[in-house]
């Protein structure tokens, strides 16, 4: 569906300790597997343990691997050692300036950032999928300081994402509940977001 929609990669969402879209490593691995030439395909990963997130793509076996907790930039390199045709993204969750000392930590380290809505400071994670928009003043900074590819999520859908792309000017978009209704991918929702995105592209 998100495909035929348009879309250019696949996020693939393992476990979590909150968020929707779930689904079970095999489930990564078949879709993994399928997916057409030309479409990425980004397992997110809440892993923050080197050896357990190298572990985890080489089982998923997708191309891109989004690190959606704190890692530090000695694990990226371990990762990037193993895995070196990998190609890996870390989310920034924007709650503040400091933000930017995050972006700057990880600038030699990363392949490109995410910057995204959730709070993984709470007892219970969130770390994606909360359907909050963050600060775009900040996300807009960021992008202007990195060399780096920037991703933008949170709180995204077809009636903000014009805005979103004329304030911040990310390199891409991650969506999630945005598209979905009732917790399912809605097909209605994804052409009109992708629709939106790509007319004022």
């Amino acid at each position: 569906m998100a495909i035929t929609a348009g879309a250019l990669a696949l996020g693939l969402v393992a476990e979590m300790p909150t968020g929707p879209g779930v689904i079970d490593d095999d489930l990564i691995r078949e879709i993994a597997d399928w997916c057409p030439p030309g479409v990425a395909t980004f397992l997110l990963t809440s892993r923050t343990d080197a050896e357990a997130i190298i572990e985890h793509v080489l089982y998923c076996r997708t191309n891109t691997v989004q690190l959606v907790d704190a890692v530090t930039p000695a694990a990226h390199k371990k990762i990037k050692q193993a895995l070196p045709d990998i190609k890996l993204v870390q989310v920034i969750h924007v709650q503040g300036s400091s933000s930017l000392e995050e972006i700057a930590n990880y600038e030699k380290s990363a392949d490109a950032f995410l910057l995204d809505s959730g709070n993984p400071g709470l007892k219970i994670k969130e770390l994606g999928g909360t359907g909050r928009v963050h600060n775009w003043d900040i996300s807009r900074e960021i992008v202007k300081t990195t060399r780096k590819p920037v991703y933008l999520a949170g709180g995204l859908n077809a009636a903000n994402v014009s805005s979103a792309i004329r304030q911040v000017n990310p390199f891409g978009l991650d969506i999630c509940s945005g598209v979905r209704t009732n917790g399912k991918l809605d097909e209605h929702k994804l052409d009109r977001f992708i629709h939106a995105a790509k007319t004022l592209d």
